[in-house]
């Protein structure tokens, strides 16, 4: 039987997997939708809020039991895990796992007659409930880092980003300060995606590069762990708590552990290689030469593969430089990313078009580029650009300057085509801020995500960022992503211990991949929209200053 790849991806509502051929070609897709296969959680899209303001958490065992469900799942429908030669994947950027002093011992000592989550939930763990990246309950903290480090374009220039509510080193910080006791019976800090090959391997994995990139912890540029922001934010201890130096993609991190050979039929000679973020996983699986990637999932993210360059790429306030997870540290990702993503989008449906997807799509066909003068922002969760701005603004831009009115005044059939300009209107007036001088224009645009199969937001994108749209068979581009980790992983240990990504992808093509071009730009619609974006930059310069004066 031909190798098989195995990539998962933990997202915020779903546990997924891929598994693919050496030719990238899809196999097998399986899932575990969170609030619907294990309601006994009681999460409402995969999280948990409060008790705390802005407090989200997500169960820990209930990954766990999403593990040994999905594992079920294929077995089921036919899957040979002895086939599966590697494994890798994704896991929700930002979101931190507390391992208790038992853990090691645990995670080494499995029961293969027994579920995962029998046997570490709750003693592997010395905080039962995971962080993740909805958690906006560490502002104080972010405003204590950015002090500490000198400024927020001084910690940019260090990590990457600013201090941001549910990157991990707040969130660090805040636990060692709320929770002092499960602080200190905390032997290990993870990541979701380092949580995830731990299980895999009996033992707890470091962090990879990438992903580490997005914890406000990490020189973005040595991949090595900043001790100055290590102090800050969880004291000297941290430095043992976070593990060993972050470690690269297309690394081998050892062979699964038995329990996975005895329970499932896995090969005992399968690799884990490192899991990563779910942004750079999707960059791995769909980034080319001259792409832009668009993410539209739960929150919507915007990436660009920097290059190499002998000139440190631009670091802003506005957005994030992440280490490349396969050619770190001599290549980065520039990412915009915004916490009001579909979920924003699907209030608007609720409210707007009777929560029916078909009704929302004529509505936005229904209405011009502009919507006849009028622009809307609309963020029901505080949100990451504009820093922690929350409500509905919506404005008369016929004349300048903007002018804002009462969501009343706003005629209903326009609010569905007015969320996607704006969201899209934002990302497109600080494209051209992220890229260098020099680099060559931007060839096509990749979408993915769950709104990434609806044609009327593909069209809108198109026109919008006047760019060809392309979508690939699946758009689980994150679980994607890990199968071809896990993939080039295995190419390394097998004969290119020094090969690249790059040389890996050029010898099985796009075709396995399923790209097609599903949208056009159109050049008159094309046209009106980049008219709009100086009239989007003052209506949000407006919704800044007056949530500045009234907060």
């Amino acid at each position: 039987m031909a190798p098989l790849f195995l990539g998962l991806d933990l997202s915020t509502q779903q546990l997924k997997a891929i598994l693919v051929q050496a030719d990238c070609s899809i196999v097998h897709e399986s899932s575990v939708h969170f609030d619907r296969d294990l309601p006994s959680y009681g999460t409402e899209n995969g999280a948990i809020k409060g008790p705390a303001k802005g407090e989200v958490t997500s169960p820990v065992a209930m990954w766990l039991d999403a593990y040994d469900l999905l594992m079920d799942r294929m077995k089921k429908a036919g899957v040979e895990f002895r086939d599966i030669v590697a494994i890798s994947g994704a896991g929700q950027q930002h979101g931190s796992v507390y391992w208790s002093k038992d853990a090691e011992a645990l995670l080494a000592d499995l029961d293969p007659s027994k579920t995962l989550s029998e046997q570490l939930s709750p003693q592997a763990f010395s905080y039962p409930r995971a962080p993740i990246w909805q958690d906006s309950s560490t502002t104080r903290e972010c405003r204590e880092i950015e002090e500490k480090i000198g400024g927020p374009q001084v910690l940019a220039d260090i990590s990457g980003s600013r201090a941001y509510e549910r990157f991990t080193g707040t969130q660090i910080a805040r636990i060692r300060k709320v929770y002092p006791d499960v602080y200190a019976a905390t032997s290990r800090v993870s990541l979701v995606s380092s949580f995830m090959p731990s299980l895999f391997l009996g033992s707890i994995a470091p962090i990879e590069i990438s992903d580490a990139s997005g914890m406000n912890l990490m020189d973005v540029l040595s991949c090595k762990w900043d001790d100055r922001l290590l102090e800050i934010c969880g004291g000297p201890e941290l430095r043992s708590k976070i593990g060993p130096e972050p470690v690269p993609g297309g690394t081998s991190l050892g062979n699964l552990s038995s329990y996975w050979v005895h329970r499932w039929g896995f090969s005992p000679d399968c690799i884990v290689a490192p899991f990563t973020g779910d942004n750079p996983a999707t960059v791995a699986s769909l980034s080319f030469p001259g792409d832009a990637l668009l993410s539209l999932g739960t929150s919507t993210t915007y990436l660009l593969s920097i290059p190499p360059s002998d000139t440190p790429p631009k670091r802003f306030t506005t957005c994030h430089l992440l280490s490349h997870p396969t050619t770190a540290p001599d290549a980065q990702i520039a990412m915009l990313c915004y916490k009001n993503g579909a979920l924003a989008r699907e209030q608007v449906r609720d409210r707007f078009a009777d929560g029916d997807w078909e009704r929302y799509n004529q509505l936005v066909a229904s209405q011009l580029p502009g919507c006849g003068g009028r622009m809307g922002l609309y963020f029901p969760l505080p949100e990451i650009i504009p820093p922690e701005v929350q409500g509905d603004f919506v404005f008369q831009t016929a004349h300048q300057p903007p002018s804002r009115t009462s969501l009343e005044a706003i005629p209903t059939e326009c609010h569905p085509r007015m969320i996607l300009e704006s969201q899209f209107l934002s990302i497109r007036s600080r494209i051209a801020a992220i890229l260098p001088s020099d680099a060559p224009p931007l060839q096509r645009l990749v979408i993915t995500g769950g709104s990434s199969a609806n044609q009327t937001i593909r069209q809108l994108a198109a026109d919008l960022f006047n760019m060809r749209v392309y979508v690939s068979a699946t758009k689980e581009a994150a679980a994607m992503g890990g199968a071809l980790l896990a993939k080039f992983a295995y190419w390394r240990a097998n004969g290119n211990e020094y090969g690249s990504f790059e040389e890996m992808s050029a010898m099985t093509g796009t075709e396995g991949l399923g790209m097609k071009c599903v949208a056009e730009p159109q050049e008159k619609v094309a046209q009106a929209y980049g008219g709009l974006i100086e009239a989007y930059t003052l209506c949000e310069e407006q919704v800044v200053r007056g949530w500045a004066a009234g907060h």
